[in-house]
C-alpha cells in the first residue's frame, strides 16, 4: 500500500526528490551513453543500405542500356496475358514507379486509338488493345502515365522509358 504522503512536511517532500534525483542521474548518464551507441549502429545500417540501394539501382540501369530488361512497350507487344502487378516498373533512371493514376487500388496502362481512350488493367487487355492498333498514351498525348509509390506524383514518360522486370516472389 502506497505511503500516506499528504501526511509529510514539505521540506521532507523536496529532501525525496533531491535523493531519487540523485539516483537517476547515474542511470540517465549510462542511457545517454546507450542512446549515442545506439544511434552510431543505426547510422551505420542507413548508410549500409543507401550503398545496397545505390548499387542496385545501379545494376538495374545497366540491365535497362544492355536490353536485358523489356520496356513497357516491348512488354505490351509481346505478352498475351497475365497481371500488371507481376512486373515492377522503374523509369530508365532507376526509380521505381507504379502504372496508371495514383491512388488506385490496381495498376492500368491507357491506351488511344487517335480518338477514343481504352484503360487495360492486365496485360491480356493491353495485347488486344495493342494489336488492335491502339497505341499507349491518350489523344495527342502519346506515353505511359506512373506515379512514385507513396506519393500522389505523377508524370507522363515515353513508353520506351519505362522497364518492366519480373517480380521478386514472396518469401513467407
Amino acid at each position: 500500500m502506497p505511503e500516506d504522503l499528504t501526511q509529510v512536511e514539505a521540506s521532507e517532500l523536496e529532501t525525496r526528490v533531491a535523493a531519487i534525483r540523485d539516483r537517476m542521474r547515474p542511470l540517465e548518464q549510462d542511457l545517454a551513453v546507450l542512446r549515442g551507441e545506439r544511434d552510431l549502429l543505426l547510422t551505420e545500417l542507413r548508410r549500409r543500405r543507401r550503398l545496397a540501394e545505390r548499387t542496385t539501382r545501379a545494376d538495374l540501369k545497366a540491365s535497362m542500356r544492355e536490353g536485358e530488361l523489356p520496356s513497357i512497350a516491348e512488354l505490351v507487344a509481346s505478352s498475351e496475358a497475365g497481371p500488371l502487378d507481376d512486373y515492377v516498373y522503374n523509369l530508365k533512371t532507376g526509380g521505381q514507379v507504379r502504372l496508371g493514376f495514383p491512388g488506385a487500388r490496381s495498376q492500368s496502362l491507357t491506351f488511344t486509338d487517335g480518338v477514343n481512350i481504352a484503360n487495360a488493367a492486365d496485360l491480356a487487355a493491353a495485347a488486344r488493345l495493342y494489336a488492335a492498333g491502339w497505341e499507349l498514351g491518350s489523344p495527342g498525348r502519346p506515353g505511359v502515365r506512373v506515379h512514385f509509390p507513396g506519393t500522389r506524383q505523377e508524370r507522363l514518360v515515353p513508353a520506351d522509358e519505362v522497364y518492366a522486370r519480373p517480380r521478386e516472389p514472396a518469401t513467407g
